[in-house]
């Protein structure tokens, strides 16, 4: 028997696999049969030390990791190809998006983006009551059967009817899926702002997005997607390559040779992501096979590459011996300069970069749930996060070139709940110092934030101990939870 027979029938047999995981994981295996994108030797030397990784997207791509439809104009015209009109009441408007989705690619086989649904919905609350109802069904068939909690909601920057009944509903089906942020601005009422933070609280969304900063690097068209990806709508993210700062750390002997390594590496991961995003273009043809971009609701030129990042911390404590706790990243001064030279250089290189499609932009990388003692994007380690002022200061410097988003998280105590409005001062403070996403939940709530994305903790409990799980985010987050110490970070008082 072969190895490829082996890993298929090991598939086929795993237990805690469902039916639509199974399809996806033997996917993968056809994925990566073929290896089509060659690489020069200087980039497969970094490759092969996993200091440049493809994230597991396939050796053939076939389609962008994220997909953002236009689900206004597709809402507006309907679809041609799926046999839809334009909806005229609520429960058209749920049936038909909830159509699309399934024929929306990415790398989840599901869509990553489900628009801004309070956007969407708003126009088709009619009767309360009735609206309630069909959003309830739309979001808990959103949770069945896309079971994946990098499936993503925006909602905000206005207060909306429909907005609070997704909030409201979201507060009490305690379900991880979809994943959601609100679009935070100066338009924002504080008590819509505070309903959004109240449900936070319960079930670790919405996460909050300043707006100001995004709008600045995209224009008013983008969306957040996946974990707290920011990319423009009618478009997305092509491929997302991974930066290992700690791995790149750990083959240079000094300072000086990482200053020697550093560009190499971040050309290595440019030209891979250049290779693979031409592949998806022209090898697999992805515009010319999809009605999506024939019926105007994507199109190439507004795919972007992401030049993802993470290990910064562990980077800047080995290269400069950094041991004393006052001297280490997310504390000392000379930590603190040596990072944003870091940030400084690459973003540098990777603007400069003229991919053969779009632009590269940069994004703070979540992790993967097989690393160990590597920090996601540019965060402090979890057990060495400063007071909390000291953190969002630093946290909102090392955030400045992440246009393709980057994203910390803070659990707070259960008593925060009793005063949302503090919580939101945090955030506003945060927003001022040019933080781009603030993410939070409290200690006591079941649905909790992994990285960017959204696990149940009883869920990873039923996992653990050997029984199937609806949500494919359970698994990811089941060895999240030990590698990152997702549970061990510091609780914070409101």
């Amino acid at each position: 028997m072969t190895l490829l027979e082996k890993k298929v029938l090991a598939i086929l047999a795993e237990p805690q696999l469902t039916y639509p995981q199974r399809l996806k994981e033997l996917a993968a295996i056809a994925e990566n049969m073929p290896d089509p994108v060659a690489l020069s030797p200087e980039a497969q030397w970094f490759v092969d030390r996993d200091i440049v990784f493809d994230m597991g997207e396939g050796n053939a791509p076939y389609r962008p990791r994220y997909v953002l439809p236009d689900y206004d104009k597709f809402m507006k015209q309907g679809s041609r190809f799926l046999m839809l009109d334009p909806p005229k009441d609520i429960w058209d408007a749920v049936s038909n998006l909830l159509i699309l989705y399934r024929h929306v690619p990415s790398v989840i086989a599901g869509p990553v983006y489900i628009g801004h649904i309070d956007r969407l919905l708003e126009p088709f609350v009619k009767d309360e009551e009735e609206a309630r109802h069909a959003i309830r069904i739309f979001l808990t068939n959103i949770d069945r059967t896309i079971g994946d909690s990098f499936c993503h909601a925006d909602i905000g920057p206005y207060d909306t009817k429909a907005g609070r009944i997704i909030l409201e509903l979201s507060a009490e089906m305690q379900r991880p899926v979809p994943n959601m942020s609100m679009i935070y601005n100066e338009h924002t009422p504080d008590n819509f702002a505070c309903k959004a933070i109240e449900t936070g609280l319960v079930t670790a969304k919405p996460s909050f997005v300043n707006d100001a900063m995004y709008t600045a690097d995209w224009g008013s068209d983008y969306a957040i997607v996946s974990c707290y990806n920011a990319l423009p709508i009618g478009g997305g993210g092509l491929t997302l390559g991974r930066l290992n700062m700690k791995k790149l750390s750990d083959v240079c002997e000094s300072e000086e040779q990482f200053w020697e390594m550093l560009p190499k590496a971040v050309a290595a991961q440019c030209e891979q992501m250049d290779k693979r995003d031409t592949f998806i273009f022209e090898d697999a043809k992805f515009i010319e096979n999809t009605f999506l971009a024939d019926e105007g609701l994507i199109c190439r030129e507004k795919f972007v590459g992401m030049f993802g990042m993470v290990g910064l911390a562990e980077c800047v404590n080995r290269i400069l011996g950094l041991e004393k706790a006052d001297e280490r990243y997310g504390h000392g001064k000379k930590a603190e300069e040596f990072a944003l030279r870091v940030l400084d250089q690459i973003h540098e290189q990777v603007i400069a970069y003229k991919p053969k499609y779009g632009s590269f932009a940069m994004h703070g990388q979540v992790g993967i749930s097989t690393d160990t003692d590597v920090t996601p994007n540019t965060r402090v380690p979890v057990g060495e996060e400063p007071a909390l002022p000291e953190h969002l200061l630093f946290t909102a410097k090392t955030q400045k070139h992440f246009a393709a988003g980057i994203g910390e998280l803070f659990p707070f105590e259960k008593t925060a709940k009793n005063n949302p409005m503090a919580v939101l001062d945090i955030i506003k403070g945060a927003f001022k110092e040019n933080m781009r996403y603030f993410s939070f939940y409290s200690n006591d709530s079941d649905v909790v934030r992994v990285t960017g994305y959204l696990v149940k903790r009883s869920d990873i409990e039923k996992y653990d101990a050997g029984e199937v799980s609806l949500d494919a985010s359970t698994v990811l987050g089941a060895g999240a939870s030990k590698g990152l110490r997702i549970f061990e970070r510091s609780v914070r008082n409101a």
